[in-house]
């Protein structure tokens, strides 16, 4: 089998990225010319404007053999206004190259990155390039690295010539590889030797970053580079690079939250522990010369062929890139990148396969939106859908149609960016626009929590839906929970409403900026068995989104820098007043290389041109350096707001108002005035928190609960006559009853018929069939109707009908009733079929004389892949349940469907159980009360035989 490792060159911008990544392929014989940036010749390097302004901004795939290995090569953007595409392919790598400057060292876009790659897991080797240039000082360098990235950044010599293997003799090598891992170091304190598998495992766990100096342009190093690549990776299978490199992928993150996620075992678990299983990671979309949608992605495991189909999608093509031309594959296996023809509806950072429904989040967002700027004979609505398509090889740009001022906003990253969108859109579509001026993208969140309602139903139309909105941590973004009963709507509207909450990014009422770190709960929702629909629900579930802001404390959130400031000393005053000035926080000032080095945080807004402002009065020899540290409340909320000049209400778009049904048509009743039209109770209060919509379990008063059940279970000698123990056990009903009405409120039976009600039914369908003989012309008016074969088959019906309704059922749960049997616990103990078949004979006997139609039940739930199935015995229905369904929970199914038109009475000790069944008008009936009905029922029958 082939190994297969990706790696990628990641760095600041002109630190001789693009520069390695040709000398990479030179020496390993890919290409027969070295190609160089500033002759506009770099293999990777294709793209027009990437050769005349010098930079990379799409990433590029150069495959290569070296030492038996094949490598995928990721040449990935340096400029900070392409950081997320640099960031997407963080998620495919198995090892990162990171290449710094000898002469800029340790910038403020190298903390970045190095922040991404421990943020995604990737394995990363140090290559310092340039360091033929003069005044390149290794010791200095090294130094600074350790200072700043960590003190595992190791010096590595490189392999001697003629060795195909790292040269680990130096003792001091040895030493500073074993104190990179506290296990290793003891063993290394014994005598131990640091060996080759000892140095790939503490790269593959980035316990150890191996550092390499030289300098691309003269080939320096280059080689050493590879040779280190290819021992490292040639210790074990490369399988276990992907692996770990799969792992990175396998994971959520919240915008600006670097903080290492916790890994899907789902999709861990379906993609890794099967490696015949397919699965990728989507990282990249983009179009050829002739406009095919191509979705680069990673086999992470299995395989894929052409005409295979992946989300219902057949594969046309399958394209293995070098530079800008492919070689079209049949088949690609673990470990490859490759681009795929024929799928359209992916998108970047998507799992497939067996990785599907794991999505990867971007840490680096765009804090800067401006309006796009039209020819006049363009129609802004035809072009608005035609550019929507950039969205996708850029997900960033986040366009949207200002319905209000029909203008077409776009996030952007800065300045570059925008002249390469403008560029992309002249040459793809024709249009030359023009950019606003740029302002910061606010986001929104709430102080505390509230409950939205939201109600739609014009007519024949019906939904309606409850949510809770609560903060969460800063930079935790949007998080959706469910804590609706399946009892009062199904898990298919459930199911639905979450996906209209996550499809859509929800805006604020502040300034209509997205929201953010917020946990939305579905509480409760009701559907009309026949007027809903989907849109409806979609609906609803926007409006009580939108509802719940209005009642809310919304709070403005803007982008919130980190800075880093180096100025000569005499200048860190000036400094200080400034950010002061610009609400900035400051930490104490530090002294590195005779220069004074000022940290801290500094709201967006205020940083304007200041850079500009720090050259002027150093002479040049201020540096300010930023990246974006997350989301804060904003330093200015009501200049902002002034500013925008947002009207929530006002937005049609997103409306708060619901919609009823009134004398036959929709009526639309304000956010301020929906709750007292709800249909629903409301499921939250500030008080008692969820009210509704959660598990029946919440609030019991257990106390009294369990006291009931010890005297219930109680074993003494019981003399009582039946007619006491239907006494008591009224009594005992009256006493549960109480209990659950002082948790939930009155019962309202679902079911009650008395015998005034049969005799008032009797008399109507004896004057209905009167009537009807009547005009049949049977009987005269003031006849008495006779007994004719049409009027026995109408007394027939009624008879049915009324028998239909004094029908009772009993629900029995059957293991529970096995234990609270001395008998048939022990027979349990070593023969469980044989328990459960002696429950079934006394409870078939016990039927054949009772009026109602017992039902009993046992849990089946640990049976792999089992379904629900019933068996008849002798007339007793024995249902066993399926695969993840308990007794319980489809006895208290059960009884919620059949309590709407019948008696039901529930057989169960279990006290949460009967409690939770008395929510559907259930009788229960404790297991030592069934027992005695069994023992009493027995003895009846002897007394008939």
């Amino acid at each position: 089998m082939n190994n297969y490792i990706t790696i990628g060159i990641l760095a600041h911008v002109d630190a001789g990225k693009t520069t390695l990544s040709e000398a990479l392929l030179y020496t390993s014989g890919k290409i027969r010319k070295l190609g160089r940036v500033d002759h506009k010749d770099a293999f990777l390097d294709s793209y027009e404007l990437e050769r005349s302004r010098g930079i990379t901004i799409f990433s590029k795939q150069a495959v290569f053999q070296y030492g038996g290995i094949s490598y995928t090569l990721l040449d990935t953007p340096g400029h900070a206004d392409f950081s997320p595409e640099m960031e997407r392919t963080l998620q495919v790598l198995d090892m990162a190259i990171l290449v710094i400057s000898a002469a800029d060292g340790v910038t403020s876009q190298v903390r970045l990155l190095w922040r991404l790659l421990d943020h995604y897991k990737v394995p990363t080797i140090i290559f310092v390039n340039k360091m033929d240039q003069p005044g390149a000082d290794k010791n200095a360098v090294l130094s600074q690295l350790k200072d700043v990235l960590g003190n595992h950044c190791v010096d590595f010599d490189g392999v001697p010539e003629g060795s195909s293997l790292l040269d680990l003799s130096s003792p001091e090598l040895q030493e500073e590889l074993a104190v990179c891992d506290d296990k290793l170091l003891e063993k290394f304190l014994e005598g131990y030797v640091v060996t080759l598998q000892d140095v790939e495992e503490l790269v593959r766990s980035r316990k150890t970053f191996p550092c390499i100096f030289g300098s691309a342009l003269k080939l320096n190093g280059v080689k050493e580079l590879l040779d280190t690549l290819t021992s490292l990776c040639s210790t074990g299978n490369s399988m276990d690079f992907i692996q770990q490199s799969a792992k990175s992928t396998m994971r959520t993150s919240n915008s600006l939250d670097f903080s290492a996620p916790e890994e899907n075992p789902l999709t861990h678990e379906s993609a890794l522990n099967n490696n015949d299983k397919f699965s990728a990671r989507v990282y990249k979309i983009s179009r050829d010369a002739q406009g095919n949608r191509l979705t680069h992605m990673k086999i992470i495991s299995g395989s894929l062929k052409v005409r295979d189909t992946i989300q219902d999608e057949k594969i046309d093509q399958i394209r293995l890139y070098n530079g800008d031309k492919f070689e079209a594959l049949p088949e690609a296996t673990a470990g490859m990148i490759v681009a795929i023809s024929g799928l359209s509806s992916t998108r970047a950072g998507e799992g497939l396969g067996a990785l599907k429904g794991s999505v990867s989040a971007e840490v680096i967002q765009p804090i800067l939106s401006c309006a796009l700027i039209l020819p006049d004979d363009v129609d802004t609505i035809s072009f608005y859908k035609k550019i929507k398509s950039l969205e996708e090889e850029e997900p960033m740009l986040l366009l949207s149609l200002h319905e209000a001022t029909g203008e077409i906003m776009v996030q952007v990253m800065g300045d570059v960016q925008k002249e390469i969108l403008h560029h992309l859109i002249l040459t793809r579509f024709g249009i030359d626009v023009k950019f606003g001026q740029g302002q910061i993208v606010y986001k929104e969140t709430i102080a505390g929590p509230v409950e939205g309602v939201g109600h739609f139903e014009p007519l024949r139309h019906y939904a309606e839906v409850h949510l809770l909105l609560e903060p969460t941590e800063p930079g935790s973004g949007i998080s959706f929970d469910n804590k609706c009963s399946t009892d009062q709507l199904s898990l298919n509207w459930q199911r639905l409403i979450l996906t209209h909450l996550q499809e859509k990014k929800h805006v604020g009422v502040l300034t209509g900026s997205e929201i953010t770190d917020m946990r939305i709960t579905l509480l409760t929702g009701r559907a009309h068995e026949k007027h809903t629909e989907g849109g409806d629900f979609r609906q609803a579930t926007y409006r009580a989104v939108r509802q719940g802001l209005m009642e809310a404390q919304s709070v403005l959130l803007e982008p919130i820098f980190d800075y880093r400031i180096e100025v000569p000393q005499e200048n860190v005053g000036r400094v200080l007043t400034d950010i002061q000035k610009m609400n900035g926080t400051v930490g104490l000032p530090e002294i590195e290389n005779g220069k004074s080095v000022v940290t801290g945080t500094v709201p967006a807004a205020c940083l304007y041109d200041y850079a500009q402002e720090l050259k002027s009065y150093t002479h040049g020899e201020g540096v300010l350096s930023t990246t974006l540290s997350g989301y804060a409340p904003c330093h200015n909320t009501e200049e902002v707001l002034e500013t925008i000049g947002y009207y929530p209400e006002l937005d049609t778009a997103n409306p708060a108002s619901s919609v009823f049904c009134s004398h036959g048509a929709g009526t639309i009743i304000p956010w301020d005035e929906v709750r007292s039209h709800m249909h629903l109770e409301s499921a939250w209060s500030p008080d008692k928190g969820i009210t509704a919509g959660t598990d029946l379990t919440d609030n019991i008063d257990m106390d009294a609960l369990k006291k009931l059940q010890a005297r219930s279970t109680r074993k003494t000698t019981d003399d009582r006559t039946f007619d006491e123990i239907e006494r008591d056990l009224r009594l005992a009903e009256n006493e549960l009853k109480d209990i659950f009405e002082r948790t939930y409120g009155t019962i309202k039976p679902r079911y009650v018929e008395t015998e005034e009600d049969r005799r008032r039914y009797a008399k109507q369908d004896a004057e209905r069939e009167r009537q009807r003989a009547i005009a049949e012309g049977l009987i005269e008016p003031d006849e008495a109707p006779e007994v004719t074969l049409s009027t026995r088959k109408q007394s027939s019906k009624k008879d049915q009908r009324i028998a239909e309704r004094q029908k009772e059922y009993l629900l029995v749960d059957g293991y529970n009733i096995i234990y609270a049997s001395d008998d048939l616990k022990s027979l349990a103990a070593t023969d469980l079929k044989a328990a459960r078949d002696a429950l079934i004979d006394k409870i078939v006997n016990f039927q054949g004389y009772r009026r109602e139609q017992v039902i009993l039940v046992f849990d089946a739930y640990r049976v792999r892949g089992g379904s629900e199935h019933m068996e008849d015995h002798s007339g007793l229905t024995v249902i066993y349940t399926k695969e993840a369904e308990t007794a319980d929970q489809y006895i208290e199914k059960a009884a919620h469907e059949i309590g709407k038109k019948y008696r039901v009475t529930v057989a169960t000790s279990d006290a949460i159980e009967q409690v939770i069944v008395m929510s559907s008008g259930a009788i229960r009936l404790s297991a030592r009360e069934f027992w005695e009905e069994v023992k009493h029922t027995e003895e009846r029958i002897r007394e008939h035989l």
